[in-house]
Order: C-alpha cells, then sequence, then structure tokens
C-alpha cells in the first residue's frame, strides 16, 4: 500500500462454536459498518473502487491455521484485500456448553481487527 488513508478497527467474538472466522467477520463488520469514506473515489487511482487496497489485520487468541481467509475477505465489499494475522485476541469462558450451537467447550473467541484503507 503506497498511500494509508483510514485505519478502522473492531472486535468480534464467537460466543458458541469456536470459530475463529466467525469471530473475525464480526470484527471487521464492527470496524467498518459505523463508517463512510465518501471522498474515497476521488483519492483512487482511476476514481475506481476496484484500485482500494485494504489491508485486514486479525489478532486471533488460537486456531490460526483454521481461518477461512477467504471467508473473511467478503466481508470486504471493495478493492484488493489481504490478510495478516497476529497472535492476540482473547479467549475466555462462556460459562456454559451448549451443544446445540455447536460448542466442543465453554471457550468464546475474541479476536480484534485493524482495517487499513488506502491506495
Amino acid at each position: 500500500m503506497d498511500q494509508l488513508m483510514f485505519v478502522q478497527t473492531g472486535m468480534g467474538i464467537d460466543v458458541h462454536g469456536q470459530n475463529i472466522t466467525h469471530a473475525s467477520v464480526r470484527a471487521i463488520k464492527n470496524a467498518i459498518h459505523t463508517n463512510s469514506m465518501p471522498g474515497i473515489r476521488i483519492a483512487l487511482p482511476d476514481q475506481d473502487l476496484n484500485n482500494m487496497k485494504v489491508n485486514v489485520k486479525l489478532a486471533l487468541p488460537t486456531d490460526q491455521e483454521l481461518l477461512d481467509e477467504e471467508e473473511v475477505k467478503k466481508a470486504i465489499p471493495y478493492g484488493q484485500v489481504t490478510i495478516e494475522k497476529v497472535k492476540g485476541g482473547m479467549l475466555t469462558t462462556s460459562g456454559i456448553v451448549l451443544e446445540d450451537k455447536e460448542d466442543k467447550n465453554d471457550q468464546m473467541f475474541i479476536v480484534n481487527a485493524s482495517v487499513e484503507v488506502g491506495y
């Protein structure tokens, strides 16, 4: 990314099911769904949203190898998306195991996301 323009942050949780992809998608949506970038098109080469570069940094507490990066990329509506995984986030207890929610244990996964936008 030559020119960084925006950094948006969010948090996502999978309370039941221990799915790192679900928590990651929620973190990205938390980061981007309360923001608007009305001037971004003017700044982009050829004023084309496809020329926007988006780097998503995910702080994952566990299961980095199970992250479905293609599913995570679908949470970003425009641009060329890259995913960067770092250690972080949190594992904590949900206090209950619910088999009907696909729980394997009582852990909940908390993921932090930083969404960097530029060109």
